[in-house]
């Protein structure tokens, strides 16, 4: 995917003109992987990406990465440092081939404090600002391939998903623990890689907490069990959430309340349109809650996007007045949640269409056991 990676390094540099800034500094992140086709973790040595407004790039790096970047990226300025030198010397040499001493630098967003103060030494007389103001608009808009693996990563999550609801009664008497690790084995069987964040099983009144995880509760007769999970595929992370009970009766009040979320968010997923504002799903949704009673019980944004992030732009929530474009990817999940009885939440992934949108999750949304 070589070309592609150029492709997003070229519309970078287009919008660096347009931000009036001189270059991007990336380090390891979703952002560098984005332009570059470089993957690795943050570690304690320099590594950076500059990307300046005009030309190539160029990588410092430390010299055990120097021939797998040759390898894995299409940047073929590689500068290599070995230990005992002082990468901030490379650093000042490529400032001065692209003529940032005096520029304006956006870095990387989720860059460690360590590595920007040892920019700002070295570039004393730059000016700095965040990578985002350039790269949030390009990741927001997904090219074919983001979203055929989003597409890919969501079809995982669905499978999964009714495999986990026909274990029926077999879930009473399991901890959320043990619970999570079958939806994760599943998640793999069913084509996903790594779990795309930690798995959510929320029983009874756990699932009153939005970000519950999972503990060692028993899942009883009746229990309401929020099941927020989903793999990346290709680098793309499944994000979907189903509440269920697996056998028994539930609470009294809990099928007005489901009703009411699957509600909010069919209202959410119809409001998707190009043109429509962020806010305005958020409020669709919304709407439907408070009309039930329980406005003040939905505590958090409608949604977030999603990509090589997890959560990403755009943010589906009051005050965002941006306009949604065919090619955008968030999720819509409404929720109610009665602390110390029980929470809802539904949740599906949804793409931004010419005409509208299309969901990329299809699971059973009803609350019973299949």
């Amino acid at each position: 995917m070589p070309n592609a990676f150029a492709e997003r390094t070229r519309r970078s540099q287009q919008r660096l003109e347009t931000a009036d800034a001189d270059a991007l500094v990336l380090f390891p992140s979703t952002n560098l992987f984005y332009v570059s086709g470089f993957e690795e973790h943050p570690a304690e040595r320099h590594l950076f990406l500059f990307v300046p407004k005009d030309g190539d790039p160029a990588f410092v790096v430390p010299d055990m990465y120097g021939e797998q970047i040759a390898e894995e990226s299409w940047v073929s300025d590689v500068r290599t440092w070995s230990d005992g030198d002082d990468p901030l010397s490379i650093v000042k040499d490529i400032a001065d081939d692209f003529d940032l001493r005096g520029g304006r630098i956006l870095v990387d967003d989720t860059m460690w404090a360590l590595f920007t103060q040892d920019l700002r030494r070295a570039l004393p007389d730059a000016t700095f600002g965040l990578a985002s103001e350039v790269l949030e608009p390009l990741r927001m808009r997904k090219d074919d391939a983001e979203i055929e693996a989003l597409r890919t990563a969501g079809e995982v999550a669905d499978r999964a998903s009714v495999e986990i609801r026909e274990l029926g009664e077999e879930a009473i008497g399991m901890t959320e623990t043990e619970l999570a690790a079958e939806i994760e084995s599943r998640l793999a069987d069913t084509g996903g890689d790594d779990p795309a964040f930690g798995t959510i099983v929320g029983s009874g009144p756990n699932g009153a907490k939005p970000h519950h995880g999972h503990g060692d509760r028993k899942i009883e007769y009746g229990d309401p069990v929020v099941l927020d999970f989903g793999a990346f595929v290709g680098g793309y992370p499944g994000d979907q959430t189903r509440t269920v009970v697996f056998a028994g009766d539930p609470p009294e009040e809990y099928e007005r309340v489901h009703r009411a979320v699957l509600e909010a968010e069919q209202a959410g997923v119809e409001a998707v349109e190009p043109g429509a504002t962020a806010e305005s799903v958020d409020r669709a949704a919304r709407e439907v809650i408070e009309s039930y009673g329980y406005g003040e019980e939905f505590i958090h944004r409608t949604g977030h996007g999603v990509g090589l992030d997890v959560h990403e732009g755009p943010y589906i929530v009051e005050g965002n007045e941006l306009e949604l474009e065919p090619g955008m990817v968030f999720s819509v999940e409404p929720g109610i949640y009665l602390p110390g009885e029980f929470g809802v939440r539904i949740e599906d992934l949804v793409v931004v269409t010419e005409d509208g949108c299309e969901r990329l999750n299809d699971s059973p949304r009803t609350w019973q056991a299949l």
